[in-house]
């Protein structure tokens, strides 16, 4: 089933103008969608919403991916069933979202980055000096 749906999906992509790498990123979600349903024919597509939601859900609890995978995902699924299937899904998809990861940012102070330029000799330390914009405020610190 996968080959046959696949290049329907990428004849739809094409006749809508939409750029090659969201096909490919499309197409890989859908190939993912079907074989985690472990899909054999086009009536296993039945039930969208559900099947959808089970996908989402896997993704977000089991695989860790971050809300804007899962949204790619998603809008993936979406395109699949409402240009590909021409089936619509009337019935709300109530996926568990992904968390959002919080990046903190590692910041030196300038005690710590002084002690380790310190440490380091030679043209090591010469780079290190350049790279961080060393110069006379360094004699204000002190380790």
């Amino acid at each position: 089933m996968s080959g046959e749906l696949m290049d329907e999906m990428h004849r739809v992509m094409r006749r809508r103008h939409y750029s090659i790498r969201t096909e490919r990123s499309y197409s890989m979600w859908v190939k993912r969608y079907v074989a985690f349903h472990k899909m054999k024919s086009r009536d296993d597509l039945r039930d969208g919403e559900k099947k959808i939601e089970q996908f989402l859900n896997d993704l977000a609890v089991n695989q860790n991916v971050s809300p804007s995978t899962q949204n790619q995902a998603m809008n993936a699924l979406v395109f699949l069933y409402k240009h590909v299937l021409k089936k619509s899904l009337d019935k709300k998809i109530n996926a568990e979202r992904a968390p959002k990861r919080v990046n903190v940012p590692v910041v030196l102070i300038r005690e710590e980055t002084f002690r380790i330029i310190t440490l380091m000799t030679g043209i090591h330390q010469l780079v290190v000096k350049l790279l961080y914009g060393w110069g006379s405020a360094s004699s204000n610190v002190s380790a």
